[in-house]
């Protein structure tokens, strides 16, 4: 009886023992994890404290490209599962007709965050330009955050009731919703601005080291700009149009939309590239060709609209012909802005958009500047590729005219 009765109590203490080891930290303190540890707060573009769980893994992103592609700079791309675009999956080809029957036809341009990555494009779109959010959708991703950037062609305005709205649906889905702010956003838009957008995914994925980086090295490039433009006086100003070549427009019978004073397009040409923006109203507006004769401005450089439009088109396109007499046109100082599909608002890469610009309208004071090899450079700096990437992402937004043979 003495045996039997001590392995009984071994067996008992060799329970106890085990059992307690495989205990959770719960079980043996009666305690859950506070909301403090399994949460943090951020301070996103509105001012506004969101509480997102700590350890994020799965994000729906609505932007063109803008967030994804600041995800990718930041190493975060692969935390993404749904996306909030209709142009960041599509292939796109441009064409225009010649005066003698034939046409000038271009393919292979991308969105950024298409070349960048890949996968991302095949994700579902819980909302796209024109439509309402698919909150079904949306909640079966079962997202740890939505970030939403408002100015894009999704939710173009913050103070539209469409926006608000949507913000507040998801918030009641129980999904912390981020939000950024597009230059758009602001009284005076400034393309500075994307620098606090980019300071907002830093902060939310703890990346605030490198965000601050790409921030400053974004800004460098306008400072290098500026430094080189800011002794011309009022005399000397080039004047300068940002033109969208619509064929919707065409079709009622304009000759394209341009970019007016308030708009960020014309703070880079007057306070970054120091030149005049040559149309002197507000906003961004239709106008006709007799406008833009009247306008005849010394530099035109052609934006993203309803497609992608290079020099050529404006050179030698049929239905252009009554602007071949523009000084631009006759001087071949028309340049193309990259191809930024979705083009509602500014991206990581406006230093681009900057350094054409500044070329086009002060050719000797950058003649130093090989573009084709500068925006290589960019693209390494920011998105950390290879050269080979580099190349395919300068194809993809219809750069490549910028090889000099």
């Amino acid at each position: 009886m003495k045996r039997i009765f001590l392995c009984f109590l071994i067996i008992l203490l060799v329970i106890s023992v085990f059992g307690a080891g495989c205990m959770s930290t719960q079980e043996k303190t009666g305690t859950v994890p506070s909301v403090q540890e399994t949460t943090r707060t951020i301070t996103d573009s509105r001012g506004v404290q969101v509480t997102v769980p700590k350890n994020i893994t799965r994000v729906v992103t609505v932007s063109d490209a803008m967030i994804e592609g600041t995800m990718t700079a930041l190493g975060v791309d692969d935390k993404i599962i749904g996306i909030g675009s209709s142009c960041i999956p599509q292939d796109f080809t441009y064409s225009y007709p010649l005066d003698n029957g034939g046409f000038t036809n271009g393919s292979g341009g991308r969105d950024i965050a298409k070349v960048l990555s890949p996968n991302v494009a095949g994700m579902p779109a819980v909302i796209k330009s024109g439509t309402a959010m698919n909150y079904e959708s949306l909640a079966g991703l079962k997202p740890d955050v939505v970030i939403l950037r408002i100015g894009d062609c999704a939710l173009q305005k913050k103070d539209d009731e469409k926006t608000p709205q949507t913000i507040k649906r998801i918030e009641s889905l129980g999904i912390p919703v981020v939000v950024l702010y597009s230059p758009n956003c602001y009284d005076q838009p400034n393309p500075k601005q994307i620098s606090d957008e980019i300071r907002v995914l830093g902060r939310l994925f703890e990346k605030e080291e490198k965000a601050e980086r790409i921030a400053q090295y974004l800004e460098s490039l306008l400072a290098f700009v500026q430094n080189r433009t800011k002794d011309i006086p009022d005399s000397q100003k080039q004047t300068v149009i940002s033109l969208g070549l619509s064929p919707q427009i065409r079709a009622q019978g304009g000759a394209g939309n341009v970019h007016g004073l308030k708009t960020t397009e014309s703070y880079i040409i007057e306070d970054i590239v120091n030149a005049k923006n040559a149309y002197r109203s507000e906003g961004r507006l239709l106008v006709n060709t007799e406008q833009l004769l009247l306008m005849n401005p010394d530099a035109i450089v052609l934006c993203t609209s309803m497609g992608y439009h290079p020099p050529g088109e404006l050179y030698n396109a049929t239905y252009y012909k009554p602007l071949r007499y523009l000084n631009a046109v006759k001087n071949k100082r028309v340049s193309a802005l990259p191809w930024s599909p979705c083009n509602c608002a500014m991206r990581l890469e406006y230093p681009i958009d900057v350094m054409v610009i500044a070329k086009t309208a002060y050719p000797d004071r950058f003649s130093d500047v090989k573009l084709d090899e500068w925006l290589l450079e960019f693209y390494k700096n920011v998105y950390g590729v290879n050269e080979e990437k580099a190349k395919e992402l300068r194809t993809a937004q219809w750069m490549d005219w910028t090889v000099e043979v």
